[in-house]
């Protein structure tokens, strides 16, 4: 599966290779605030959790894994969005609903990327007959990424005890029909 480009930005499916790029980003302690009380990410988390995590839900096929953002005209790496079900983690995964999520360098903030990136990637499953929804989850203090989701047109579902195998967090989770 391809995402196709959107007016100013490339999409690429990240993998193994990317080690480097995703340390790059979570050096970053205003880009960590809401993910690891803003601290950056070692080499040594991104090979040992952050990797084995991204490999149990990627599929290419399906596209489901972290697409990488970039700049269509100079192809600088601004950031990514992360595309997988909704409660993957869990007992119960929700195939017809993809959880989205991003994560950007903080100079990229406040030009767009993240809410046009989402709806990029949104549209490109909203053709697809076994999506139904697409959803996000952030920390209630998360003013940006519930932005984000307000932007795209999700709505607020609930605040709840969001449980993950990385710990677990209260979280509001939006969403939006896609048929």
């Amino acid at each position: 599966m391809n995402i196709e480009d959107s007016a100013r930005l490339s999409f690429r499916l990240m993998g193994k290779t990317d080690v480097q790029a995703f340390w790059e980003l979570d050096q970053d302690p205003e880009v960590m605030r809401f993910i690891t009380d803003g601290k950056p990410s070692s080499v040594e988390t991104i090979n040992e959790v952050f990797m084995p995590r991204l490999f149990a839900y990627r599929d290419s096929k399906k596209g489901w894994g972290i697409w990488q953002v970039s700049d269509k005209k100079s192809q600088e790496y601004l950031g990514w969005v992360l595309v997988r079900p909704m409660d993957f983690f869990s007992t119960t995964p929700k195939s017809n609903d993809l959880e989205l999520g991003w994560r950007f360098f903080k100079k990229t903030w406040g030009k767009g990327y993240a809410t046009e990136s989402a709806i990029a990637v949104k549209n490109a499953f909203a053709s697809r007959s076994d999506i139904h929804y697409v959803s996000a989850l952030a920390l209630e203090g998360n003013i940006g990424s519930i932005s984000v989701m307000k932007k795209m047109g999700m709505t607020f579902i609930k605040k709840y005890l969001h449980n993950d195998p990385l710990g677990d967090f209260t979280a509001v989770h939006y969403q939006m029909s896609v048929k």
